[in-house]
């Protein structure tokens, strides 16, 4: 589901930042770039994030800006300065030269200047509560916009049950008119007609073109959308199962169909049905 969150936090160790951004994904997929401070925070982000969401492809994003303060201190490694004097002196007589070494020419040297490690923790349990804020965003953020989903599925619900009732109210003027179509053109017929056998065709006929049972099953499969878009839960592979009932149902009355309002009732709703699908892809 397609959603972004946005956090800060700021003290006396410098600026913090956590951006979540999630779109449409049948699994859920994670992708987690952090500064070098926070590289150890990595199983704990994908742990939390896994905990809170279920489905989506998601990019989490930590930005660290160190105060001026916090920036890690720098020490000379007095033995190893001393070391280097002493080697450069005997190099120095060794070639008959009194000039000393310059004391940049030492600070220079892999190892004379040594930085302080940071201690890191307090910015690490910080990152760790800004994801919690972050994620609570997120999740509210998906929410909403599931809301307005759920409010445009129903709507096509609503518009497929008027095209249901719509066949319901066409399907008996349909068989009156088909029966009269079969009679008009067998009394072109010069044979004697059996109107027995007659009967037992319109009969045969009648309970192939008969859509009551996918009206049902319809009105069956559309109660439970919407009663599945009411629960707390993720609902997103359950209505795409019902969306492929829905579209099984479409199928047979467009195979059963002899009328031309038959066919564009059946056109409707594999319409409406596609566009459910679509909406059902961005929700968990």
């Amino acid at each position: 589901m397609t959603s972004f969150s946005r956090r800060e936090s700021r003290d006396e160790l410098g600026e913090l930042v956590c951006e979540l951004r999630s779109v449409n994904h049948r699994y859920l997929e994670l992708f987690v770039r952090l500064p070098e401070e926070l590289r150890a925070l990595e199983p704990l982000v994908r742990e939390r994030v896994a905990a809170r969401l279920g489905r989506g492809k998601v990019d989490c994003l930590f930005r660290f800006v160190p105060s001026k303060s916090a920036t890690a201190g720098v020490a000379v490694n007095e033995r190893f300065a001393q070391q280097i004097i002493d080697a450069a002196g005997e190099v120095g007589l060794l070639l008959h030269e009194s000039v000393p070494p310059r004391a940049i020419d030492i600070l220079r040297w892999p190892g004379v200047l040594e930085t302080e490690e940071l201690d890191l923790t307090p910015v690490h349990k910080r990152a760790a509560a800004l994801l919690d804020e972050t994620l609570d965003g997120l999740v509210e953020s998906r929410h909403r916009e599931g809301g307005r989903l759920a409010e445009l599925i129903i709507q096509r619900c609503g518009a497929m049950r008027e095209e249901v009732a719509k066949v319901k109210q066409l399907m008996p003027q349909l068989l009156v008119s088909l029966r009269d179509r079969l009679r008009a053109r067998l009394a072109e017929l010069t044979a004697e007609l059996d109107e027995g056998r007659i009967e037992q065709e319109m009969v045969l006929l009648t309970q192939r073109l008969d859509v009551d049972e996918e009206m049902d099953r319809l009105q069956t499969h559309l109660d439970e959308v919407e009663a599945v878009l009411a629960r707390d839960e993720p609902v997103g592979r359950r209505l795409d199962f019902l969306m492929q009932e829905l579209n099984r149902e479409a199928n047979t009355l467009g195979s059963k169909s002899n009328d031309v309002e038959m066919t564009r009732v059946s056109v409707e709703l594999k319409v409406l049905i596609e566009q459910m699908r679509e909406q059902i892809q961005n929700i968990e």
